[in-house]
Order: structure tokens, then C-alpha cells, then sequence
């Protein structure tokens, strides 16, 4: 861009009745938007030396799976003994013939 002062503009405004300084203008303001529209993308950061995309770094693994504490037997027993708690605790209504709705008794209704 060149730079100007008022002589400059006082003398565009003179010639051709002022079209050189409405022309002068509006390339600035295209220049200006085009400047605004054009994305300014970051260069990416370098990799680190011996990568390779995709692999775990060299020396490490990826992580083991974790041991079950309990095995699925041992959750199963637990949840059929819960299950014959809240019918002992909740529903005394388990000996009539008519069991409520709830899960529980729909449960034992189905063994």
C-alpha cells in the first residue's frame, strides 16, 4: 500500500470529478475485506522424533484389562439373595394368590 496524505486526496478529488478517489476507495476497501476473508491456518506442530501415527510409543503397551473382583456366579447369588430380602421385607402380600406389580413379585411370580 502507498502511502498518501491530503494533498493526495485533494488532488483526486479534483480530477475526473472525483471518480479516482470513489475508484481509490473502494480498492482500499476491497483490499481490506480480502485481507479479512483469507483464513489465517496455523502450521501444525512438528511430531516428536520416531513417531509413528497410530502405534503406542516404544517401551509402552496398552493397558491390561482389569480383573473381575467377583465372578458371575458370585453376582447372580447376590442378586437372588436381595431379591428374596425385599420379597421377605416389602411384600407380605406374596402369600395371597394376587402378587402386587413390582418387579420383585413379578419375578417370583414367573419361578
Amino acid at each position: 500500500m502507498t502511502d498518501f496524505d491530503q494533498d493526495d486526496i485533494a488532488a483526486m478529488r479534483r480530477e475526473n470529478g472525483g471518480a479516482d478517489l470513489k475508484r481509490f476507495m473502494r480498492d482500499q476497501l476491497r483490499a481490506g475485506l480480502r485481507r479479512r476473508s483469507m483464513p489465517t491456518v496455523a502450521a501444525p506442530p512438528p511430531k516428536p522424533p520416531g513417531y509413528r501415527p497410530g502405534a503406542w510409543p516404544s517401551g509402552t503397551s496398552p493397558p491390561e484389562p482389569r480383573p473381575q473382583a467377583h465372578p458371575p456366579a458370585a453376582w447372580g447369588a447376590a442378586l437372588n439373595d436381595y431379591r428374596a430380602a425385599l420379597m421377605t421385607y416389602d411384600h407380605t402380600q406374596l402369600n395371597s394368590d394376587q402378587p402386587c406389580g413390582c418387579v420383585t413379585c413379578q419375578i417370583a411370580k414367573e419361578n
